[in-house]
């Protein structure tokens, strides 16, 4: 496996470890299994999770974006899961490590198309985080998530999400409740429930 690849950007090498560790940790069986998306598997959460590394990378470098539309994804992969997995984070992290904080501005595949680079990173990150978490609850893994990095990556989805809900990409957000910790917030503001279970 090739050398994990820091972008310099936390949040986002935070993120890219927590999706890393895990599809590192599903079992054989556990790639049917199904997930906090209703619609997907485990399979399809990875196939969508890496498609949107590669549409983050593709955006700031101009090369080709994923392969097939991470939207849609079939629930087969021609390779390993880590493998297919390694290979969109590389070309995101690669990406993203050749972005400085004094530029202005990044385009990034979600709306406006354009941020301040550490809010783009911060978008990729997010995706990167949220989806690491639903293989890991899929799967009978601990979250993956830490306060800090729910606090951080909440204040990103505060100001990234609202578009994105029309098109589908979170669902509405469920309403807080007493004693919920910054994890729970988090999850809640994305539209899932923090006791969500595969059983």
């Amino acid at each position: 496996m090739s050398e994990i690849i820091i972008t310099g950007w936390d949040l986002l090498d935070f993120s890219h470890q927590a999706l890393r560790e895990a599809v590192r940790g599903v079992p054989a069986d556990g790639w049917g299994s199904p997930t906090p998306c209703e619609q997907w598997n485990v399979t399809q959460v990875l196939q969508h999770a890496a498609g949107d590394q590669v549409g983050y990378a593709s955006f700031l470098t101009g090369e080709p974006g994923p392969s097939e539309n991470p939207f849609a994804p079939s629930g087969t992969l021609a390779e390993e899961p880590e493998a297919y997995l390694e290979a969109a984070l590389e070309r995101s992290a690669k990406a993203w490590a050749g972005v400085g904080e004094d530029v202005e501005e990044v385009a990034v595949p979600v709306p406006p198309n354009k941020m301040a680079p550490s809010l783009g990173a911060g978008a990729c990150a997010l995706d990167a985080a949220v989806h690491a978490w639903d293989i890991a609850v899929a799967t009978g893994q601990p979250s993956p998530l830490t306060q800090e990095s729910a606090r951080e990556l909440l204040d990103v989805a505060r100001q990234i999400v609202e578009p994105l809900r029309a098109y589908g990409a979170y669902a509405a957000a469920l309403a807080p409740q007493a004693g919920d910790d910054d994890v729970a917030a988090l999850l809640r503001y994305l539209g899932r429930a923090p006791e969500w279970t595969a059983a």
